[in-house]
Protein backbone atom coordinates (compact mmCIF):
# COMPACT_ATOMS: atom_id res chain seq x y z
CA UNK A 1 0.00 0.00 0.00
CA UNK A 2 1.29 2.86 -1.21
CA UNK A 3 1.93 6.34 1.80
CA UNK A 4 -0.04 8.34 0.09
CA UNK A 5 -3.44 6.08 0.50
CA UNK A 6 -2.87 5.79 4.23
CA UNK A 7 -2.15 10.16 4.12
CA UNK A 8 -5.10 10.56 2.27
CA UNK A 9 -7.35 8.06 4.52
CA UNK A 10 -6.02 10.25 7.43
CA UNK A 11 -7.08 13.68 5.86
CA UNK A 12 -9.98 12.37 5.05
CA UNK A 13 -11.24 11.47 8.42
CA UNK A 14 -9.51 14.39 10.03
CA UNK A 15 -11.42 17.00 7.85
CA UNK A 16 -14.87 14.75 8.92
CA UNK A 17 -13.72 15.59 12.23
CA UNK A 18 -13.43 19.77 11.86
CA UNK A 19 -16.71 19.59 9.30
CA UNK A 20 -18.73 17.86 12.36
CA UNK A 21 -17.23 20.25 15.12
CA UNK A 22 -17.35 23.34 12.55
CA UNK A 23 -21.13 22.39 12.12
CA UNK A 24 -21.91 21.73 16.08
CA UNK A 25 -20.59 25.08 17.02
CA UNK A 26 -21.58 27.38 13.91
CA UNK A 27 -17.99 27.88 12.88
CA UNK A 28 -18.24 27.89 8.85
CA UNK A 29 -15.01 28.14 8.30
CA UNK A 30 -14.02 25.08 10.00
CA UNK A 31 -16.60 23.48 8.23
CA UNK A 32 -15.42 24.87 5.03
CA UNK A 33 -11.68 23.51 5.88
CA UNK A 34 -13.21 19.86 7.16
CA UNK A 35 -14.73 20.05 3.49
CA UNK A 36 -11.03 20.54 2.20
CA UNK A 37 -9.25 18.75 3.45
CA UNK A 38 -11.63 15.72 2.87
CA UNK A 39 -11.81 16.25 -0.80
CA UNK A 40 -7.31 16.47 -0.63
CA UNK A 41 -7.49 13.56 1.41
CA UNK A 42 -9.87 11.60 -1.59
CA UNK A 43 -7.62 13.47 -4.11
CA UNK A 44 -4.09 11.73 -2.52
CA UNK A 45 -5.81 8.33 -1.96
CA UNK A 46 -6.69 8.54 -5.41
CA UNK A 47 -3.38 9.21 -6.35
CA UNK A 48 -1.63 6.54 -3.93
CA UNK A 49 -4.11 3.80 -5.55
CA UNK A 50 -3.22 4.73 -9.39
CA UNK A 51 0.59 4.09 -7.42
CA UNK A 52 -0.13 0.70 -6.30
CA UNK A 53 -1.89 0.22 -9.74
CA UNK A 54 1.01 1.25 -11.92
CA UNK A 55 3.54 -1.01 -9.24
CA UNK A 56 1.25 -4.14 -10.27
Amino acid sequence: MDKDRVVGAAKQAKGAIKEAVGKAVGDVNLTAEGKSDKVEGKIQNAVGGLKDALKK
